[in-house]
């Protein structure tokens, strides 16, 4: 099947990477967003996405005219739903963006259209909501249009290469669907691409992310159960997993991010019943932040009173995505112990968090500080010498909550070293 146009609505995280890729393999594609900042802003030549080649990409792709930018969907041979699926407070899927964008589509869908939704979601969301939608349009859902679903699987930082690189699953509401689906990645996907129908697919990627997630949760209710017997548990771990069928993951200050978080969710949503192992590894990890905090205002003899330079927000390394952030998260929890804390995030200087006060440089963070925690292993942060920090700050306490620094180098420049479950 041959696509020659394309809409992508969602120019998130993963829509407008796609969106761009797909424009750079000839097709013409509109991409799509509601937010008009964002579309304003990437109309301007200005990103919201840190992401390593995003902004050349995109750049290079409005300049040659195949990628247009719109707060419309426009008629296309093929639609793409990249939008986000958060969760409720008492953590059921927010599937408003998808019905959202399924509705969108209605008004432009023609027979022999292809449609794909590519959000996390709930099992069946693909034939129980999304279909009914479109067939709205009086149109029938694997006869006169196809509908597949593909989730990314792809890592921040590595996204245009892994987009491109890895296995992609599709799975159709029929097999002709399915078929569809590969016939229209495969203008850029270099990876295997497998078929499957709609619900395995879904299934498949809520597998995958749960699946690290209950492998994180024994790691940092490991380095719980080592802080309580006094153990390092960077010790532990490394000699555990020197036998050849055992891989202990690195334990931190929980999990964050808009998959690993949120998606082991959507399976307790649809069978609580049977989900009991997924529900707790996610309680562990989403309790980590509070018991790092615990041990923080434990070793600091108190925080009432007391300034924190806090040192990333990201939920992981090396990118400006602070989604489900549990270094945010940590420093709620340190406020609530009485602390004031100056934050500095490098790849967001200003992500308006509400009551989170942010700081545009390392120095200001540390002027007045009474403790320095690592929430975040960022190269940049990693690569600190502490002899050029002595002098900057009044400090003479770090915690490093992600075994980033080297507690013996620190120890020597004059600062007394904490981290988690730590004594090396």
């Amino acid at each position: 099947m041959d696509f020659s146009t394309l809409c992508v609505i969602g120019m998130g995280y993963i829509g407008l990477p796609t969106a761009s890729i797909f424009a750079s393999r000839g097709l013409h594609v509109t991409g799509m967003d509601i937010n008009t900042d964002i579309i304003n802003g990437l109309n301007a030549g200005q990103m919201h996405i840190f992401e390593p080649g995003l902004r050349e990409l995109v750049l290079d792709e409005l300049k040659s005219g195949r990628l247009q930018i719109s707060t419309q969907v426009s008629p296309a041979d093929a639609f793409i739903i990249a939008v986000p699926t958060p969760f409720y407070d008492d953590k059921r899927a927010d599937m408003r963006a998808v019905i959202a964008a399924s509705e969108s589509i209605v008004p432009h869908l023609q027979p022999g259209n292809l449609v794909i939704l590519e959000s996390t979601s709930p099992p069946r969301t693909t034939v129980d909501i999304v279909a009914p939608i479109l067939e709205k349009s009086g149109l029938k859902a694997g006869e006169d249009f196809l509908l597949a679903y593909s989730p990314e699987r792809v890592l921040p930082g590595r996204i245009l290469t892994e987009l491109i690189d890895n296995a992609r699953v599709i799975g159709g509401i029929n097999p002709q669907s399915a078929q569809a689906g590969r016939d229209l990645y495969a203008a850029f996907v270099k990876g295997e691409i497998i078929l499957t129908d709609a619900t395995t697919a879904e299934m498949v990627k809520l597998m995958e992310n749960t699946s690290r997630d209950i492998n994180i949760a024994i790691a940092n209710e490991f380095s719980r159960l080592a802080q309580r017997f006094d153990v390092d548990i960077w010790e532990a771990i490394s000699i555990a997993n020197l036998h050849p069928r055992v891989e202990i993951l690195r334990p931190g200050i929980g999990v964050g991010g808009h998959c690993i978080s949120v998606d082991p969710w959507f399976l307790v949503e649809a069978a609580p019943d049977e989900a009991q192992l997924v529900k707790t590894a996610r309680q562990i990890n989403d309790e980590q932040p509070a018991f790092v905090a615990d041990l923080i205002n434990q070793v600091a003899g108190g925080l009432n009173g007391k300034t924190v330079a806090f040192l990333g927000l990201a939920f992981k390394p090396n990118v400006d995505d602070l989604r489900e952030s549990p270094a945010v998260e940590l420093v709620h929890h340190l406020q609530a112990a009485g602390a004031k804390v100056l934050a500095y995030e490098p790849f967001k200087h200003n992500a308006h968090l509400p009551e989170v006060q942010q700081v545009s440089e390392l120095d200001a963070a540390l002027l007045n500080a009474d403790l320095i925690v690592l929430g975040v292993a960022h190269d940049q942060f990693k690569n600190i010498d502490p002899a050029d920090i002595q002098g900057k700050t009044p400090s003479t306490l770090v915690f490093d909550a992600v075994r980033a620094w080297d507690k013996a180098k620190w120890e020597q420049a004059g600062f007394r070293f904490c981290g988690l479950a730590r004594k090396h």
